[in-house]
């Protein structure tokens, strides 16, 4: 097939960027020309270049729950940032536009439609997000993560794919009962206050259990040297780390994961196939974490406790539960994976092929 240019938007955090790159990955082995449009203060300024993709950057801030000075500002940056994108179209002439959401987008995909360029869509969260939901019906794909998310966009132009994971979540083997349970705490890398002091809270609690835990706790870096300290005095089994390189390592020894529900969070447990205790960040735009944790608790694939709801009685009370039907731990597992989908980047990069 013939070399073309795919524009790539999308940024601000890392669920927007991360699975943004496993497709210009997989779209640059093919002989395509990925480039990249983003910010200079989202996750992507750090993210593409270190893996050696151009980036064109563009000024445009958020819109959602960002207060009324920064609402202003966005919307004075829109006119500029639309005709920067419109710009970069004819110098670049791309074949297709790929975006994973997030207000980054918005301009790159209102430019594409307006210039007739085809646009592909990811959408991850059971909810869309603003910039997707409102160019959604222009699409000509929307690849998306749950079955119900469909209905968001035109009839015959969607379709499931799952978002995109490292192969190695998907080759964790499933872990049969042992004597201890071993919990694996995260609140992504940053951590989450609310997680890291349900755990704090739980220690006691554990020391007195009728069953055996041992925990696996990433505090994020800020709060990693009090809780660590803490730990050290708690005499349970277990570890305090303010970040898990080997993430899929940690899955596979953790017999339950305790955490937020983002999209690169649950799709990692559906392709691990692990049971959960998700916990909604209650700040996420259009509240799309506590929709994809419904989806997952729909089908007993996890459990769901809210953010203002997790204490350390709490986050006891669930664990004990699962501790006392190990049967139930396992076929959690197996339902978390109705939800996993192989090989979402190249799909995307198949459909980028088609639509261009």
């Amino acid at each position: 097939m013939q070399a073309k240019t795919y524009l790539m938007a999308g940024g601000g955090t890392g669920g927007h960027v991360i699975p943004a790159v496993a497709v210009a990955r997989e779209l640059r082995s093919r002989g395509h020309r990925p480039v990249f449009v983003g910010t200079r203060t989202g996750f992507e300024a750090k993210l593409v270049p270190s893996a050696g993709f151009p980036l064109e950057f563009i000024e445009i801030g958020g819109l959602k729950r960002v207060g009324f000075a920064q609402t202003l500002r966005t919307l004075g940056q829109i006119p500029v940032s639309f005709a920067r994108c419109v710009g970069l179209i004819n110098r670049y002439h791309p074949a297709a536009v790929f975006s994973m959401g997030g207000y980054a987008a918005g301009p790159v995909t209102l430019a594409a439609w307006w210039k007739g360029v085809p646009i592909a869509i990811m959408e991850p969260n059971a909810v869309p997000g603003l910039a997707n939901r409102q160019i959604g019906r222009f699409v000509r794909r929307a690849l998306v993560s749950f079955a119900e998310t469909r209905r968001y966009f035109p009839t015959g132009r969607s379709e499931v794919t799952g978002l995109p994971v490292r192969p190695e979540f998907f080759e964790i083997a499933p872990k049969p009962p042992g004597e201890t349970l071993n919990v694996l705490v995260t609140g992504g890398s940053r951590g989450s206050r609310t997680l890291n002091n349900a755990v704090r809270e739980v220690w006691p609690l554990f020391r007195e259990a009728p069953f055996r835990v041992a925990l696996i706790h990433q505090t994020g870096t800020d709060a990693y040297q009090q809780v660590a300290q803490e730990f050290e005095t708690a005499q349970l089994a277990g570890e305090v780390t303010p970040f898990i390189a080997d993430m899929p390592a940690a899955f596979a020894r953790a017999d339950v994961v305790v955490c937020r529900s983002g999209a690169g969070a649950v799709a990692e447990l559906a392709a691990a196939g692990k049971p959960s205790i998700l916990v909604p960040f209650p700040f996420a735009a259009d509240d799309h974490q506590l929709k994809n944790a419904e989806q997952f608790a729909k089908v007993d694939a996890a459990r769901l406790v809210l953010d203002g709801e997790m204490n350390g009685r709490r986050l006891y009370d669930e664990i004990a539960r699962l501790a006392a039907e190990p049967e139930r731990l396992q076929r959690m597992g197996e339902n978390a994976r109705v939800f996993a989908k192989r090989n979402a980047a190249g799909r995307a990069a198949d459909v980028l092929e088609e639509i261009s």
